[in-house]
Protein backbone atom coordinates (compact mmCIF):
# COMPACT_ATOMS: atom_id res chain seq x y z
CA UNK A 1 0.00 0.00 0.00
CA UNK A 2 1.28 3.24 -1.01
CA UNK A 3 1.76 6.57 1.56
CA UNK A 4 -1.06 8.78 2.00
CA UNK A 5 -0.58 12.45 0.66
CA UNK A 6 -0.02 14.92 3.92
CA UNK A 7 -3.63 16.47 2.47
CA UNK A 8 -5.05 13.26 2.74
CA UNK A 9 -3.46 11.72 6.10
CA UNK A 10 -4.63 14.69 7.74
CA UNK A 11 -6.91 13.63 11.40
CA UNK A 12 -10.02 14.72 9.04
CA UNK A 13 -12.52 12.76 6.99
CA UNK A 14 -13.44 14.06 3.65
CA UNK A 15 -16.87 14.44 2.26
CA UNK A 16 -17.99 14.78 -1.39
CA UNK A 17 -19.47 17.17 -3.19
CA UNK A 18 -22.86 15.94 -3.47
CA UNK A 19 -22.61 14.76 -0.13
CA UNK A 20 -22.59 18.50 1.15
CA UNK A 21 -25.26 19.66 -1.67
CA UNK A 22 -27.26 16.90 -0.16
CA UNK A 23 -26.83 18.11 3.38
CA UNK A 24 -28.06 21.55 2.66
CA UNK A 25 -30.81 20.25 0.50
CA UNK A 26 -32.14 18.74 3.37
CA UNK A 27 -32.07 20.98 6.12
CA UNK A 28 -33.41 23.86 3.90
CA UNK A 29 -36.23 21.37 2.87
CA UNK A 30 -36.52 19.52 6.75
CA UNK A 31 -35.75 22.33 8.99
CA UNK A 32 -35.47 25.87 7.09
CA UNK A 33 -35.31 27.92 10.00
CA UNK A 34 -31.87 26.63 11.26
CA UNK A 35 -30.53 25.08 8.06
CA UNK A 36 -28.28 28.27 7.67
CA UNK A 37 -27.04 27.94 11.57
CA UNK A 38 -26.51 24.19 11.33
CA UNK A 39 -24.55 25.15 8.10
CA UNK A 40 -22.47 27.63 9.25
CA UNK A 41 -21.61 25.59 12.64
CA UNK A 42 -20.71 22.56 10.96
CA UNK A 43 -18.51 24.45 8.81
CA UNK A 44 -17.37 26.08 11.63
CA UNK A 45 -16.29 22.65 13.24
CA UNK A 46 -14.39 21.50 9.87
CA UNK A 47 -12.07 24.60 10.12
CA UNK A 48 -10.17 23.05 12.19
CA UNK A 49 -9.36 19.92 10.30
CA UNK A 50 -9.14 21.83 6.94
CA UNK A 51 -6.34 23.88 9.14
CA UNK A 52 -4.49 20.47 9.64
CA UNK A 53 -4.98 19.47 6.53
CA UNK A 54 -3.44 22.75 5.24
CA UNK A 55 -0.62 22.42 7.64
CA UNK A 56 0.47 18.94 6.63
CA UNK A 57 0.28 19.94 3.13
CA UNK A 58 2.59 22.95 3.36
CA UNK A 59 6.08 21.17 3.79
CA UNK A 60 5.48 18.95 1.14
CA UNK A 61 4.39 21.35 -1.55
CA UNK A 62 6.30 24.44 -0.36
CA UNK A 63 9.27 23.19 2.39
CA UNK A 64 7.57 25.78 4.83
CA UNK A 65 6.94 23.78 8.32
CA UNK A 66 4.24 26.43 9.81
CA UNK A 67 1.83 28.76 7.92
CA UNK A 68 3.71 31.48 9.93
CA UNK A 69 6.67 31.17 7.51
CA UNK A 70 4.95 31.71 4.74
CA UNK A 71 5.58 34.93 2.69
CA UNK A 72 2.40 36.98 2.60
CA UNK A 73 2.90 37.87 -0.66
CA UNK A 74 2.55 34.11 -1.73
CA UNK A 75 -1.12 33.99 0.37
CA UNK A 76 -3.32 34.15 -2.90
CA UNK A 77 -1.47 31.49 -5.05
CA UNK A 78 -0.88 28.88 -1.56
CA UNK A 79 -4.51 28.98 -0.64
CA UNK A 80 -5.67 28.88 -4.49
CA UNK A 81 -3.33 25.85 -4.82
CA UNK A 82 -3.92 24.40 -1.52
CA UNK A 83 -8.03 25.05 -1.65
CA UNK A 84 -7.95 23.35 -5.38
CA UNK A 85 -5.99 20.35 -4.11
CA UNK A 86 -8.42 19.71 -1.27
CA UNK A 87 -11.31 19.50 -3.53
CA UNK A 88 -12.79 22.95 -2.72
CA UNK A 89 -12.09 24.98 -6.09
CA UNK A 90 -9.47 27.68 -6.67
CA UNK A 91 -9.83 30.98 -4.41
CA UNK A 92 -7.60 34.37 -5.10
CA UNK A 93 -7.37 36.32 -2.04
CA UNK A 94 -6.33 40.03 -2.23
CA UNK A 95 -7.38 43.22 0.27
CA UNK A 96 -10.76 44.86 -0.29
CA UNK A 97 -10.64 48.22 0.98
CA UNK A 98 -8.41 48.92 4.22
CA UNK A 99 -10.26 46.31 6.79
CA UNK A 100 -11.31 43.51 4.60
CA UNK A 101 -10.01 40.51 2.63
CA UNK A 102 -11.59 39.30 -0.56
CA UNK A 103 -11.62 35.49 -1.15
CA UNK A 104 -12.88 34.83 -4.75
CA UNK A 105 -13.48 31.61 -6.51
CA UNK A 106 -15.47 30.72 -9.66
CA UNK A 107 -15.58 27.33 -9.41
CA UNK A 108 -16.33 26.78 -5.46
CA UNK A 109 -17.73 23.31 -4.59
CA UNK A 110 -20.48 24.52 -2.44
CA UNK A 111 -22.41 26.53 -5.08
CA UNK A 112 -24.92 25.10 -7.42
CA UNK A 113 -25.45 27.65 -10.06
CA UNK A 114 -28.75 29.44 -10.33
CA UNK A 115 -30.35 27.73 -7.83
CA UNK A 116 -30.90 30.30 -5.44
CA UNK A 117 -31.82 33.39 -4.50
CA UNK A 118 -29.40 34.45 -2.21
CA UNK A 119 -25.74 32.76 -1.52
CA UNK A 120 -26.00 29.77 -0.38
CA UNK A 121 -22.37 28.39 1.04
CA UNK A 122 -23.11 28.51 4.71
CA UNK A 123 -20.83 25.63 5.28
CA UNK A 124 -18.37 26.95 3.49
CA UNK A 125 -18.50 30.32 5.68
CA UNK A 126 -18.06 28.55 8.82
CA UNK A 127 -15.08 26.70 7.55
CA UNK A 128 -13.59 29.87 6.19
CA UNK A 129 -14.02 31.80 9.45
CA UNK A 130 -12.26 29.15 11.18
CA UNK A 131 -9.09 28.52 9.18
CA UNK A 132 -8.67 32.03 8.47
CA UNK A 133 -8.71 32.45 12.59
CA UNK A 134 -6.04 29.92 13.01
CA UNK A 135 -4.12 31.57 9.90
CA UNK A 136 -4.31 34.97 11.26
CA UNK A 137 -4.07 34.32 14.97
CA UNK A 138 -7.00 36.53 15.39
CA UNK A 139 -11.01 36.65 15.66
CA UNK A 140 -12.00 36.55 11.66
CA UNK A 141 -15.43 36.83 10.52
CA UNK A 142 -16.92 35.68 7.10
CA UNK A 143 -19.51 37.08 4.92
CA UNK A 144 -20.73 35.60 1.11
CA UNK A 145 -21.72 38.64 -0.98
CA UNK A 146 -21.71 37.03 -4.05
CA UNK A 147 -22.66 33.58 -4.96
CA UNK A 148 -22.76 31.39 -7.94
CA UNK A 149 -25.67 29.68 -6.82
CA UNK A 150 -27.47 33.08 -7.08
CA UNK A 151 -25.82 33.16 -11.48
CA UNK A 152 -23.34 35.72 -10.09
CA UNK A 153 -19.73 35.22 -11.91
CA UNK A 154 -18.36 34.10 -8.81
CA UNK A 155 -18.51 33.58 -4.55
CA UNK A 156 -16.77 36.34 -2.92
CA UNK A 157 -16.49 35.86 0.87
CA UNK A 158 -15.15 39.18 2.68
CA UNK A 159 -13.09 38.59 5.51
CA UNK A 160 -12.21 40.88 8.26
CA UNK A 161 -12.68 41.44 12.48
CA UNK A 162 -16.28 40.67 13.55
CA UNK A 163 -17.07 44.47 13.83
CA UNK A 164 -16.25 45.28 10.57
CA UNK A 165 -18.46 42.44 9.28
CA UNK A 166 -20.98 43.48 10.91
CA UNK A 167 -20.66 46.85 10.05
CA UNK A 168 -20.90 46.09 6.63
CA UNK A 169 -23.88 43.62 7.13
CA UNK A 170 -25.84 46.65 8.71
CA UNK A 171 -24.85 48.59 5.70
CA UNK A 172 -25.75 46.27 3.09
CA UNK A 173 -29.31 45.90 4.94
CA UNK A 174 -29.77 49.76 4.54
CA UNK A 175 -29.08 49.02 0.71
CA UNK A 176 -25.64 50.09 0.61
CA UNK A 177 -22.66 48.34 -1.51
CA UNK A 178 -20.17 46.61 0.42
CA UNK A 179 -17.64 47.36 -1.74
CA UNK A 180 -18.79 51.37 -1.18
CA UNK A 181 -19.18 50.22 2.71
CA UNK A 182 -14.86 49.42 2.20
CA UNK A 183 -14.13 52.04 0.80
CA UNK A 184 -12.97 49.54 -2.42
CA UNK A 185 -13.26 50.14 -5.90
CA UNK A 186 -13.76 47.39 -8.05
Amino acid sequence: MSALSPLTAADGLTIGREALRQLRHSLLRNSADHAIGILQEAGFAAGEGVYHAFCGWLPAQLGVARPEELDAGLLSDVLSAFFHAAGWGTVTVGPLGDAALALDTGDWVEAEPGSAEMPMCFFSVGMLSDFLRRLSGEPVAVMEVECRSRNDPRCRFLSGSPATLNAVYEEMSRGRGYEEVLGASQ
